[in-house]
């Protein structure tokens, strides 16, 4: 577990991002669009330094979603091109510095060297500890919600469960995250307000942060505004307001 540097009376343990305006970013400056997302590879970097900093445990990022398929050809092909660039340069920097790296979704799709990639970044970043980086790569929260409950499906005909006997923590327990905390602030960049398919079931409870900034000019300074607008809210989980302030302190 990291050990919290932060100045903030409370850090969210699990902070989940979509990193929306990569394409955005490069039109304003009449670049092609796979230039976006080769400038948003140092956004990442800044803000797993700032997750470790302030004692962050996991960071989940949306990076490719399984409807960015429908995206030009080309630029999907380059994604996966710099995916597996980054993979190769950064890996061993995770490594290094105690991250954990994780890659969740549908990876059948991708080509098999991208896979092997994957593979290879995870067996060698296994071991760590200091922050799990969560990669989210042709992944959307209905399918992950989807495989959960053919799961379940599949133990029902087996006989091991009974349809009486599932419960919300059956699926939880078979969801991609299962054993990580729920994200407990969850950041969109770009200005659009909306959740966009991602971590559907675990959003549940997760606190809301959207800025207008494009994800490449996502940096220090609007990671810890975010830190900031969680640290002033009153999480209550159903409870009211006068039953968190009442509860006893540890």
């Amino acid at each position: 577990m990291a050990v919290s540097q932060s100045p903030y009376s409370s850090v969210p343990r699990h902070v989940a991002i979509i990193m929306d305006g990569n394409g955005r970013w490069a039109k304003k400056r009449f670049l092609p669009r796979h230039a976006g997302h080769r400038a948003g590879v140092s956004s990442v970097r800044k803000t797993v330094e700032g997750c470790i900093a302030h004692g962050v445990e996991v960071l989940t990022l949306f990076a490719f979603s399984s409807e960015n398929w429908r995206r030009p050809a080309q630029e999907v092909s380059l994604l996966m091109e710099l995916f597996i660039v980054s993979l190769e340069r950064e890996t061993r920097k995770l490594h290094e510095n105690g991250v954990r790296l994780r890659v969740i979704g549908d990876r059948s799709a991708f080509a098999p060297l991208l896979q092997e990639k994957i593979a290879q970044a995870e067996d060698m970043t296994a071991g760590n500890r200091k922050l799990s980086l969560v990669i989210a790569a042709n992944y959307g929260g209905r399918w992950d919600i989807t495989e959960a409950t053919r799961q379940l499906a599949a133990e029902v005909e087996k006989g091991a469960l009974t349809p009486a006997d599932i419960t919300p923590e059956h699926i939880e327990a078979r969801l991609s995250l299962a054993d990580l905390p729920e994200p407990d602030l969850f950041i969109r960049t770009g200005g659009e307000q909306r959740i966009s398919n991602f971590l559907l079931w675990q959003l549940a409870y997760t606190e809301l942060h959207f800025t207008p900034l494009l994800w490449p000019e996502f940096n220090e300074t609007a990671f810890e505004a975010a830190l900031a607008s969680f640290a002033s809210r009153q999480r209550r989980f159903g409870q009211t307001g006068d039953q968190i302030e009442n509860q006893p302190t540890r």
